[in-house]
């Protein structure tokens, strides 16, 4: 056979390692099946909030007083709640508030907890203590009555419990960003800057952030699945989302304890989806901190 320039083209261009987003896709599902399940789970959640239109039998409010209750069958699939709503539909519009909450508060607590850590970090010194010791002040605070307090002082509503939601994530995505700050700050790069006059926001957001993206990828994709069970929980006190809107913490506070007996379905499967959604999310969360992290992917 002869040896042709084309030849030896084919067989170099054969021997490249695969590249691009396809081949990454590939080689996530093959070295971290769980975290595809993950994946998989968190994809049909986007999809279903993006969807709801088309998916849901019913409209989330329309009220059908003659089926009050009823058991799931052919017409209501997962049955009614104590207003005649189908349980069904409301789950799937009930995503849509969940992803909407979780993914604003995880944006913007940690987005909040970068910018504090990296600029805690590069300032160093008194600043840095300062703003520590703040930080262990809501460290004190369970996340649960940290956000309840936030609630009480604003009020409820979507943005308020947003907010509420973000504030206790804001200390946590600090610390963790800071310590990964604190390596890039020593950088020669950084004081190269320095010595270049540039303002100190400057090698804040365009020399230090950039290269912290990793743990800052993380830590909002671990929020994403605190944040809908933050939610639900604060929906079911009373301190979320109002009603009539569609959301699956009021849909388990409906369910109270007078139709734990009677109506079961209105509690279990609501409680299915909140329990999915979070296993879902922790599960890629877990396993992006571990494609991401070099330590952990040399091992």
């Amino acid at each position: 056979m002869a040896v042709t320039p084309q030849t030896v083209e084919q067989l170099t261009r054969s021997e490249e390692p695969r590249t691009g987003w396809l081949a990454a896709i590939t080689d996530f599902i093959r070295q971290r099946p769980l975290g595809a399940i993950g994946a998989a789970i968190v994809l049909l959640m986007v999809i279903t909030a993006g969807t709801a239109g088309f998916l849901a039998p019913y409209h989330p409010l329309d009220t059908d007083y003659a089926a009050m209750l009823a058991a799931p069958d052919a017409k209501h699939w997962l049955g009614t709640d104590a207003f005649g709503r189908d349980v069904f539909s409301r789950m799937i519009y009930g995503s849509r508030t969940a992803l909407m909450v979780g993914l604003g508060a995880s944006l913007l607590g940690a987005t909040l907890g970068s910018l504090i850590g990296v600029a805690s970090a590069y300032f160093g010194g008194r600043t840095d203590l300062i703003v520590q010791r703040i930080m262990d002040v809501f460290f004190a605070f369970p996340v649960i009555i940290l956000a309840l307090a936030v609630v009480a002082v604003l009020g409820t509503g979507a943005g308020n419990v947003i907010l509420a939601i973000a504030v206790p994530m804001v200390p946590r995505c600090a610390r963790v960003v800071r310590s990964s700050a604190l390596a890039v700050r020593e950088m020669p790069y950084v004081d190269a800057a320095r010595a270049a006059g540039f303002s100190h926001a400057r090698i804040i957001l365009r020399h230090m952030l950039p290269n912290v993206m990793a743990p800052i990828l993380i830590m909002a994709t671990a929020f994403l699945g605190e944040a809908i069970l933050l939610e639900a929980s604060l929906s079911f006190l009373g301190l979320g989302v109002q009603e009539p809107t569609a959301a699956w913490g009021l849909m388990l506070r409906g369910a109270a304890v007078q139709f734990a007996e009677s109506a079961p379905w209105m509690a279990i499967f609501p409680g299915l989806a909140i329990t999915l959604a979070v296993f879902g999310f922790n599960l890629f969360g877990d396993s992006l901190r571990d494609a991401l992290d070099p330590r952990l992917r040399t091992q």
